[in-house]
């Protein structure tokens, strides 16, 4: 659950996941991945499984193409499948779309997997949108079902981006934008579709230009880690609140407590000089305070899932200003320290109890999402915490043990979102980034 983004009230029923039907299976090789880092110390000896694989233009031209191609990112080839989509938040009923596919090589992670996220940056006219699913292959041979993990696009004319609900079957399901395999079930390794889809006859095409998979099995608890360095590391973002929206445009869930993921993206991307120009928010009321906010409500907003905490909606929007951003997870705060002193803030994903973190804002949470700024000169962490009342108080600094569990117990989660010229740490035996 994300409770700070607005809980899951609706499942979209199976109709709505069949609008477009999957094809036959398709073989594909396997790229091999570092080893997982050693450096943060883990409960009982229990390793943190993560990887992340990541393709752009050059590495997308490895995949398998139906209708699809390459210029300047995947776009939809000069041929294309006619089918007919119905936006069940739309009210059009069916319309006809041309749509063109592009499946990746299947990728084995060379240990079992519990949970996997997809992220990816295109470009979207208006009319044309994507859809990302997975499947995967038990460690036991057995193969699941397409599993959609949205369906998007920048805009929200005429399409109405969306989470489909959990989709179960016999081996996972989906959790808004999350594989989650069934109990006592791991894959082996998956493989991800991409749908693209445009109105009929229009000429124009989505294009993406980068596609991302984490897949990770993750122990219950783990030691507190230790800093690389003791120098301080912080990093000047700008400081917003959300609830300063509070009751601000209730169709994209009404700000306030519901708005802490596009609030925390908004200062990301603050931070590197990009975001929406007044012509791009004219539109927000007048006496609406940062109304760049509102505009990121807007178009994170998942339909099916009604809220805003869409992790890969949150990295798609970034994307849009001419960043890289896509989601993954960290064993500790010893790799997002790497990050920090390489000049890249982190949008972490935390859910703790009641006097679980000091200093927090909010007393308990099962979801919330704020950014990582720095680091003090004992290990503690400093954060922008969108919950605070003010924008003067959203700078704090938590206990790093206390942190570290609330940030683990969501899976490690970060958004990482920077321009092109600021290069990534160095991963090193890292397979996370």
């Amino acid at each position: 659950m994300r409770s700070c983004l607005k809980v899951l009230t609706s499942i979209i029923v199976a109709a709505l996941a069949a609008t477009m039907q999957p094809i036959a299976p398709t073989q594909a090789t396997t790229v091999p991945l570092g080893t997982a880092d050693a450096s943060a110390p883990s409960a009982a000896g229990t390793a943190k499984s993560i990887q992340t694989v990541r393709w752009g233009p050059r590495a997308l031209a490895k995949g398998r193409f139906e209708h699809t191609r390459m210029a300047g990112g995947l776009v939809l080839g000069s041929s294309t499948r006619r089918v007919t989509y119905d936006d069940p938040y739309g009210g059009s009923g069916r319309l006809a779309y041309d749509r063109g596919r592009w499946y990746s090589p299947r990728h084995s992670t060379g240990f079992g997997f519990d949970e996997l996220i997809a992220s990816y940056n295109a470009s979207t006219p208006v009319g044309t949108f994507l859809e990302i699913s997975v499947r995967g292959v038990t460690s036991g041979g057995s193969q699941s079902s397409w599993d959609s993990l949205g369906r998007w696009a920048s805009h929200d004319i005429a399409f109405h981006r969306m989470s489909l609900g959990s989709q179960p079957d016999d081996f996972g399901r989906v959790a808004v934008d999350t594989l989650v395999t069934n109990p006592g079930v791991t894959y082996r390794s998956w493989q991800l579709r991409v749908t693209l889809m445009r109105r009929a006859g229009s000429g124009k095409t989505p294009t993406l230009t980068m596609l991302a998979a984490v897949a990770s099995r993750l122990p219950g608890s783990s030691a507190t880690s230790t800093p690389r360095s003791g120098a301080r590391v912080s990093l000047l973002v700008p400081r917003y609140s959300q609830q300063i929206h509070r009751g601000e445009y209730p169709q994209w869930d009404g700000g306030g407590e519901a708005w802490c993921s596009p609030t925390s993206t908004s200062m990301a991307l603050s931070f590197w000089g990009r975001g929406p120009t007044p012509r791009q928010y004219d539109w927000v009321n007048d006496d609406y305070a940062q109304p760049w906010v509102d505009y990121a409500a807007r178009y994170t907003y998942a339909w099916g899932y009604d809220g805003t905490g869409d992790w890969p909606f949150n990295t798609a929007y970034a994307a849009r200003f001419g960043l890289d951003a896509f989601v993954t997870r960290l064993r500790s705060l010893r790799e997002a320290e790497l990050f920090l002193r390489a000049g890249i803030p982190l949008v972490a994903t935390v859910s703790f109890g009641a006097g679980e973190l000091d200093g927090a804002p909010l007393r308990s949470t099962s979801g919330h999402v704020l950014v990582v700024t720095g680091l003090t000169a004992g290990g503690d962490v400093i954060v922008n915490d969108p919950a605070a009342p003010t924008g003067k108080t959203v700078r704090r600094v938590y206990k790093r043990g206390q942190f570290e569990n609330a940030w683990s117990d969501k899976g490690g989660v970060v958004y990482v979102i920077h321009p092109a010229s600021k290069s990534l740490p160095d991963p090193g035996k890292h397979s996370n980034w």
